[in-house]
């Protein structure tokens, strides 16, 4: 009996490239959340609501909400959230600029903020690699309690056991790698907030994230503090 060796020979070669592909080769494509599938909805201007942000800190055109740094604040969304995974691409406009995206931010410190103040609850960092540079040259020497690069950290009483590696003193989740990009380009944040836990992708590579948060609910929230920056594509799929 003739026996069709093609389909067997077929496959060993494909699973033979796979086997040889190592898995930190730059070459190969990223696994990007895009946002789009049943569930997921699209977020703007109508879906935030201001705090203590001025009228015109905020704007929003054809889906980019852009943010003037000034004063520092927030908006936040409409309802409170639980259990989602949310789409946000971002760029700084400005060197050393400084901004955030709050996860479950707390309806008490919202409902008290005052002005130049932020919410307690999960802080996904937005900043720019000037920040470093500028700390450098301030301080006299390289920062070690943050980087540029996607750190995860609990703000206010807020409560979070931080993914490894981890800040000095333990309470924030730093960077596996360093994949943001420089002032004036687009970054990509995918991000999963379930049962208290948080996980962030920068740029199509999971970085760093918390799990144990206190709150695991609350508000969404973007942050405005001192520099121009820019979000858009902003989607959310709500969970159960």
């Amino acid at each position: 009996m003739k026996i069709n060796t093609r389909p067997v020979l077929f496959a060993f070669a494909f699973f033979g490239c796979l086997a040889a592909a190592p898995a930190n080769d730059p070459s190969l494509p990223k696994a990007t959340i895009d946002g789009q599938g049943p569930g997921w909805r699209s977020l703007g201007e109508s879906d935030f609501v201001n705090v203590n942000c001025d009228a015109d800190t905020w704007t929003w055109n054809h889906g980019v909400a852009r943010c003037t740094g000034k004063p520092v604040g927030v908006i936040r969304s409409q309802k409170p959230l639980t259990n989602f995974e949310l789409v946000a691409e971002w760029k700084h406009l400005k060197s050393g600029g400084n901004s955030g995206i709050f996860i479950w931010g707390s309806k008490e410190s919202l409902d008290a903020l005052k002005p130049g103040g932020l919410p307690h609850g999960i802080e996904v960092q937005v900043l720019d690699h000037g920040y470093a540079e500028q700390y450098e040259k301030r301080e006299g020497k390289k920062p070690d309690w943050f980087t540029t690069h996607g750190d995860v950290f609990p703000t206010g009483p807020a409560k979070m056991k931080p993914f490894p590696p981890t800040a000095p003193g333990g309470q924030r989740s730093f960077p596996r790698k360093q994949l943001s990009k420089g002032v004036g380009q687009w970054n990509h944040y995918y991000v999963r907030c379930i049962n208290g836990e948080v996980r962030l992708w920068v740029n199509g590579e999971e970085v760093s994230g918390g799990t144990g948060c206190d709150p695991r609910s609350g508000y969404l929230c973007l942050e405005s503090e001192g520099s121009p920056v820019e979000f858009r594509n902003l989607r959310i799929r709500e969970l159960p």
